[in-house]
Order: C-alpha cells, then structure tokens, then sequence
C-alpha cells in the first residue's frame, strides 16, 4: 500500500477538471446549443445564444428531496441522540442534502470533519471540484485526499493557489504563486490523531469498479441538447415564419439613400448618392394607405408549429423512460387529474432510485458518523458503528403516513416511542411508552410484558 505523491493528489484533481466543468454547465442550463448547422446559427445570430430546458437540475432535484437523513443509530438498534446532536451542531441537518446534489450533478462530493478550538466536530461540505481522493485499488479504502482552491484578491483578480494534502498521520498546507504544486511550499504540518483521512466522499456509482462517480442525467444529457436545438428550431420558426406576413399590391414603392457605418450618404462614381428601393409600410405601421384604386391588402398564413410540440412531447417521453421522472413531472400528463395511487405508482422508479442512492450514500454518512464521534469521544474511527436512518423516500401525504404509523401500532409491530419518532413527534421524558397487542396483554408474577421480556 504505497503512500500518494502530492503530484498525483493534484493530477486527481486536474483529470477530472473537464468532465465535471460540463457537468456543471449542463447543471446550470448554461451549456451550448448542439445539433444547429452553421445556417441555423446564422439566422439565430444572438438573439437565442442559450437556450436550455434544465431537465439536468429536475433529475437532481426529484432525487435529492427524497434523501432526508433523519438521525442515527448504535450498534443496538437505539437511537444515537450524541451523534445526533453532533450532526446537528455542524450544520449537517443542513448541508446534507447540499452534499447529496453535488454528488448527484457531478457525481462526486466530499465531506471534512475536524475539529474546532473547543475540540467539538466540524464537518464541511466539499465540492467535487475542490476536493479529490486517492483509494487503495483493492480495499478501496481511503489512503489521501487532498482540496485545493485559488484565492481572490480585493480587486478581483486571483491570488495564490493553496493545497491541503489529508493523510492518516499528518495534514500539510501548501501555498503556491501557480497551478503547479511543485512549485508550492509547505506552510504548517498538523498532526493527524485520527490516524484516518478525514475526507470521506460521496461517490454517485452503481458499478463497484468505477473510479470516478458518474452524474445522475449523464444519459440525459443528448435527449437534452435534441430538446434545446427542437427549443430553438421553434423559436426561430415562431421569429421567421410563424407571424403572418402581410402583402399589398399598387403600392409605389419609396427610395431612401443608403448610409455608411457614419450616417453620411454612400455616393457613386458620378459623385451622386446611391438609392435603395425600400417599403412604404413600415413593419410597426397599424395603418396602411394604398392610393391605387386596384391595390389590394392581404396576409401569408402563418407557420404552423404542432410538429415542434410532437416532436417535443416524444423527447420528453424518452427522458422520462431514461431518468426515472414520471409525466407529470415533465407537463406530460392529461388534462384529468391523475388519483393519488396513479401518482405513487408513477413515481415507483423514482422512488426505487432513490431508495438505491440511499444505500450508496449511508455508507459515507456512516464513516462521517465514526470520525465525528472519534473526534467528540476519543478512540479509534473502527471503534464506532453508527447506522444512518433515512425517511422514507415514497410520496405520501401526512394522512396516509398517520394510518399507517398507527395500524402498525394497533398490531404491537412498533412502539409509541417508535410511532412518535416516525410521525416527527416529540417523546415524552418519562421514557418509552410500549404498544399496545392485538389482544389481552399477558402478564407475568413480577408485571412484566412478554415484550420487556424480549
């Protein structure tokens, strides 16, 4: 198990660098119009330089508001509130699900967890960006991580490039006037009494041999572009074609001298000016003159664009049968309302692929658990066990939670204690109180339940 150079930390960074750059762009509706041949690009000129409907953010989106994290758990089964407590306290109630569409979009993000002056945990969420791992090939055990950035002068422009190289044994700070970490130096050397990485990442993977995460719409992404160029197709039709042209005949038509780039009169070769034969109505007239008996005034029909919405509606259906988002997500469902059991069977994918990014994603919360109560308790990070609790990702309304809760509480499957927890209701002080069973509760010499005796 050889130890990282720093030179390969900053490549672990740099290689990535593209890829998630265009993540990030389609992310943010910013990417560039695709499939426009040069006469279309043309005739847009600059007036639709970007055009983007964001289905990459409404697949992040569907997805990361499912994944709530709602406590932790001991290696008994009770309920951690110290951890909790301390998950709390760094704001990760917060910044979680930041974490989980990070890791979503670029398919890669990294949480830090340190420890402030108070010897209380901190914990940050990083972006995959910033922020690179290097794993054991075969353990895939974390062996260094390393975050870089580049700092902003008071005017704007960048300033020095500083690196934090993570290690078992020792956090190193460097600082360099360029890109090249070769060229940095070492500022401080911190001790590491972990004896872990204090980076875990967030990886957005389905197959165990992928090195790097991969984004939640990365098959979107040409269903997109196809739906952005159908966008602009129309746009343009609707500028070019689809407002009716008007025609008149009769007329007499006008001349104007043509300008130059100065607004002065371009001359010929006989030193008089040139003359353009021009409309008389101009486009914003409301009322047009015709002076010749016979003229006639009349309109071109316009351009008919249901073949754009047919066209629309088919790459909509195909992104739909490629993310997992049901119809009405997309504006595709029907003018009847869809019941509440169509909406949840809908939506089945969708929550399916939630439930699977929930058990990718506790695993690192889990090891985020173990450094925060290394921190807070002392130990090593292997000592601790901590199992992540993750509300339930279905849709359902608060009335259907409440059946459900208290039908599983009426057949002595779970405890009040339990049925609060799940509804989000405080428990009381006095401690649990124990389900009621289906029928008469047999009581032993001592009055005690078959249940506390379990």
């Amino acid at each position: 198990m050889n130890e990282p150079t720093n030179i390969e930390l900053d490549q672990a960074l740099n290689v990535r660098a593209p890829a998630l750059h265009r993540l990030a762009q389609y992310y943010a509706g910013e990417q560039p119009l695709a499939y426009l041949s040069p006469d279309a690009r043309k005739a847009i000129g600059q007036r639709f330089d970007r055009i983007a409907v964001n289905l990459p953010r409404l697949a992040v989106s569907a997805i990361a508001e499912r994944l709530r994290v709602t406590g932790f758990s001991d290696a008994d089964g009770q309920r951690d509130t110290a951890l909790w407590e301390a998950w709390v306290r760094s704001d990760l109630d917060q910044t979680s699900p930041s974490a989980h569409r990070e890791a979503l979009a670029l398919g890669e993000a990294a949480v830090i967890v340190w420890a402030n002056a108070h010897g209380k945990a901190v914990a940050s969420v990083e972006s995959g960006s910033q922020v690179a791992v290097y794993r054991d090939a075969g353990t895939h055990e974390v062996l260094a991580a390393v975050k870089r950035w580049t700092e902003l002068r008071p005017d704007g422009t960048e300033g020095a490039t500083r690196w934090v190289i993570y290690r078992p044994d020792r956090i190193e700070h460097l600082i360099g006037d360029g890109a090249q970490i070769t060229a940095a130096r070492v500022v401080q050397t911190v001790d590491n009494p972990l004896m872990a990485v204090p980076v875990v990442p967030l990886t957005n993977s389905d197959r165990p041999l992928d090195m790097f995460g991969v984004s939640e719409f990365s098959d979107l992404i040409p269903v997109v572009d196809g739906i952005n160029k159908l966008t602009a197709d129309m746009l343009t039709a609707s500028e070019f074609g689809a407002r009716p042209r008007r025609w008149a005949t009769g007329l007499e038509l006008a001349e104007e001298p043509r300008l130059d780039d100065d607004g002065n009169p371009v001359l010929d070769g006989d030193g008089e000016p040139v003359m353009d034969v021009v409309n008389p109505i101009q486009e914003t007239d409301k009322m047009m003159v015709n002076e010749a008996p016979e003229g006639k005034f009349g309109q071109l029909p316009g351009a008919d664009l249901t073949g754009y919405d047919v066209a629309m509606r088919s790459l909509l259906q195909q992104a739909s049968a490629v993310s997992g988002l049901p119809g009405h997500y997309l504006g595709l469902n029907t003018t009847v309302p869809a019941s509440a059991d169509a909406i949840r069977a809908a939506e089945a994918a969708l929550t399916a692929r939630a439930e699977a990014r929930q058990a990718v994603f506790g695993r690192a919360w889990e090891q985020v658990g173990r450094l925060i109560l290394a921190v807070e308790n002392g130990g090593e990070v292997t000592d601790y066990s901590p199992r992540v609790l993750w509300a339930d990702p279905a849709t359902r309304s608060a009335a259907q939670e409440a059946d459900a809760v208290v039908k599983l509480h009426a057949a002595g499957i779970i405890t009040t204690t339990e049925a609060r927890t799940r509804l989000g209701i405080d428990n009381p002080e006095d401690g649990p109180t124990q389900a009621p069973a289906a029928g008469p509760t047999p009581v032993s010499e001592n009055n005690v339940t078959q249940e506390d005796a379990a």
